[in-house]
């Protein structure tokens, strides 16, 4: 090139290329909170009752014998908290005024974005934790009791078994109506037994669990299970690897196995997702807050918590290594 060579080093006045694309790979998906129903409960701590029938009898009558009167066992009343969840979003109204790649206006922009964040927020607060129920004061936020402390020992297969209990020895989990936290023991790589042991005990009890969800590593351990050495894949094509399994077909049925980032990694849980919903006192909302300058506000809220209609449906292989 020559030095009377005009080139764009020399030139002034060329636009900028700027995409009008915004590109985030941050993860959105909460899968568990998108298995659960919805449910709107009316204060801040809700209640729901649980009812088992009678452990089952040798017992027979005899013949002509005058009925014998027992009295019923009551309902279990218990409940949890809904807790809040906030963010908020304040724009300069010059800022609003400006041309912007990406989003025609900055507010609406950064109340989705506020939107999501809760959401994951509420998914670790509920399945990332070993959080039980908090009442709150004027000084200290509501807490919604997490799945961790709704799992009671029969959730955990035979005690003693260390493919199924928490904590070390034998001993039973703490809580099972959240208002304790579980009480964590020593890890040990996941094994299709653990699974299986779980999935008996919830079996026994009468639940009928459909999905399996676990963080990545364990995720990885489940693709790796043998199962009964028959594998049924499609066949395979060209170069393609296939080593992932979607759906586990147990002795009781079919489960989906569904990866889950803001799973607490050294857990798996075993669940019917029928019997566990949230409960929304406040939806998702966007509301202005008063003009205090040349600015706008906004705050972006939910208030809810987790619903476990009854324990006995689902499970959780706990206490699991996560490298």
């Amino acid at each position: 090139m020559t030095a009377t060579t005009t080139d764009t080093y020399d030139q002034v006045g060329i636009r900028e290329d700027l995409s009008d694309t915004i590109w985030d790979t941050s993860p959105e998906e909460v899968p568990f909170s998108s298995n659960c129903s919805h449910e709107s409960v009316d204060n801040t701590y809700f209640e729901w009752q649980t009812d088992s029938l009678a452990a089952v009898s040798d017992a027979t009558s005899v013949e002509g014998a005058d009925a014998v009167f027992a009295p019923a066992a009551p309902t279990v009343r218990i409940g949890n908290r809904a807790e809040i969840i906030d963010k908020t979003a304040v724009i300069s109204g010059t800022l609003e005024a400006t041309d912007r790649a990406g989003r025609a206006k900055e507010m609406a922009y950064q109340v989705v974005k506020r939107a999501k964040e809760i959401k994951r927020d509420f998914e670790h607060h509920i399945v990332g934790l070993n959080q039980e129920q908090v009442a709150g004061s004027d000084t200290v936020a509501r807490k919604t009791a997490s799945y961790t402390t709704w799992m009671g020992a029969t959730d955990f297969g035979t005690p003693g078994d260390a493919g199924a209990n928490r904590g070390t020895g034998g001993a039973a989990p703490v809580g099972g109506d959240g208002t304790a936290p579980a009480t964590d023991g020593t890890q040990r790589a996941l094994t299709e037994d653990m699974l299986g042991n779980v999935i008996d005990a919830i079996y026994i009890e009468g639940g009928d669990p459909n999905i399996i969800m676990a963080n990545t590593f364990n995720k990885r351990a489940i693709s790796q299970f043998s199962g009964n050495a028959s594998d049924t894949q499609l066949p395979r094509t060209g170069k393609k690897v296939i080593n992932a399994v979607t759906v586990y077909e147990s002795d009781y049925g079919v489960m989906s196995v569904v990866p889950n980032r803001f799973l607490r990694a050294r857990d798996v849980l075993v669940y019917d997702s029928s019997f566990w919903a949230i409960g929304d006192l406040r939806g998702m909302k966007n509301s202005p807050i008063a003009k205090t300058g040349d600015s706008e506000k906004r705050q972006v809220l939910m208030e809810a918590g987790l619903i476990c209609k009854n324990s006995n449906s689902s499970g959780i292989i706990s206490d699991l290594t996560t490298a």
